[in-house]
């Protein structure tokens, strides 16, 4: 059986004995948009929750508009020139407008990749700025949410007097789903905020998960941030594995969010009937598996389907390295992932991009992680908490060896956009 994986631009074809493949799992059928900018187009002036984006920007002197940054393919250029167009046809002078890079805590997306994010004439005709949050004093403090999260957020967006949100929905693995709220809490959030809300009190609760919203801390917690911070619009859009656009959703914060959730789950949800031995997997591919640190993601879409004690094998391209240093620092520090938990738990530690080794830490207490890449040599990969693999037939040998001749298989080519789940 062939199967060809999300695999940095190219993808990887691998070959998996098909007498044991139980389910290759993917999106269901869903046709892509014939005309996806006449849709934007009607969204914008018949949003959900809101008044049209024109009405709302009519007397406003200045406009933020945030976009996610290089590891999500969010279609920019479809999104942009529309909003941008509806704001300055409003009278919002274009020296006014700030396209806002929502890097969370990622590095910033200059040159080449800044062009890629935007188009030439955007990057080269308007404002475009990476958010940088580690340093404090470009964010405002607006106080502590509920739960006690200190809330700062980048002042470019809270001193806008129209804030805009774009950017994807698509299973997250902690939030239920991306897109929404989520460009402003953690996008555009300074390290003070996100490293209480991405800290264990709200990771290590079993609702903070892919594809669950209700009682989930993470995801209600970032919500109740994006209100205080302020959003008037939003502008998301659904993709398919070709990255066509699906559906297209705008207006309030949280009712056009919801509106796009629904439609999400409609078509990610994929099935195996029981828990399998080995999940094949990868992580979605440019530009999401350029790290390690992003590649975690592909590990924890495969947990809901593998069997305790089983493998899941992940392909990466990993052309980037790790991760950020504070995140390729944890493995040195740390001589296994008990210890690692037992130090986040007690309070007293923390290192800026734990949360996603916390996160590894999940998958490893479940299932042994293999993983193949180009990117990384093996002796890197082997230092990482999990293992090397020279090839995913390679790995797949090896675990059949490992788990008898009934051993099953699932494969997820597209990782973590799909949600995978035993029915």
């Amino acid at each position: 059986m062939r199967v060809k994986l999300e695999y940095g631009k190219t993808g990887l074809e691998v070959e998996l004995p098909s007498a044991r493949v139980v389910r290759s799992l993917g999106y269901q059928p869903s046709q892509p948009l014939d005309d996806a900018g006449a849709v934007l187009a009607e969204k914008l002036l018949r949003p959900n929750g809101t008044p049209p984006l024109a009405e709302l920007a009519r007397g406003r002197k200045s406009a933020c508009i945030l976009i996610c940054d290089i590891t999500r393919p969010v279609p920019n250029q479809l999104i942009l020139p529309q909003l941008l167009a509806t704001l300055e046809g409003a009278g919002v002078p274009r020296d006014q407008i700030t396209i806002l890079i929502a890097t969370g805590l990622h590095r910033p997306n200059l040159g080449d990749e800044l062009v890629e994010l935007v188009g030439a004439e955007i990057a080269a005709n308007y404002r475009v700025e990476n958010h940088h949050g580690t340093i404090l004093d470009e964010h405002t403090y607006l106080g502590d949410s509920p739960r006690g999260v200190p809330i700062w957020i980048d002042s470019r967006y809270v001193e806008a007097d129209l804030k805009i949100a774009t950017g994807l929905i698509e299973p997250h693995l902690m939030a239920g789903f991306s897109g929404g709220r989520k460009l402003i809490c953690p996008g555009i959030a300074a390290l003070e905020t996100v490293k209480v809300w991405h800290g264990p009190t709200f990771l290590e609760h079993p609702n903070a998960d892919c594809g669950i919203l209700d009682g989930n801390p993470v995801h209600e917690e970032n919500t109740w941030i994006g209100r205080r911070a302020g959003c008037d619009f939003i502008v998301n859009t659904v993709i398919d594995s070709q990255r066509q656009i699906l559906a297209v959703v705008a207006g309030d914060m949280e009712q056009a969010f919801l509106e796009g959730v629904d439609f999400v789950r409609k078509i990610v949800v994929d099935t195996v009937p029981e828990p399998v031995d080995v999940v094949v997997t990868s992580s979605a591919g440019y530009p999401l598996d350029t790290t390690f640190y992003q590649c975690v993601k592909g590990m924890t879409g495969a947990l809901p389907i593998v069997k305790q004690g089983g493998t899941i094998i992940v392909a990466a391209s990993l052309t980037e390295g790790i991760g950020s240093p504070e995140f390729q620092s944890l493995f040195g520090d740390n001589p296994n992932l008990e210890v690692f938990v037992q130090r986040i738990l007690g309070k007293d530690y923390f290192v800026m991009d734990q949360w996603q080794l916390e996160e590894l830490a999940k998958v490893c207490r479940k299932a042994e992680v293999r993983v193949v890449s180009d990117g990384l040599p093996a002796e890197t990969l082997d230092k990482l908490f999990v293992r090397s693999a020279v090839s995913v037939e390679a790995a797949v040998a090896e675990s059949l060896a490992k788990y008898g001749p009934n051993a099953t298989i699932a494969v997820i080519p597209k990782g973590p956009y799909v949600l995978a789940q035993v029915a």
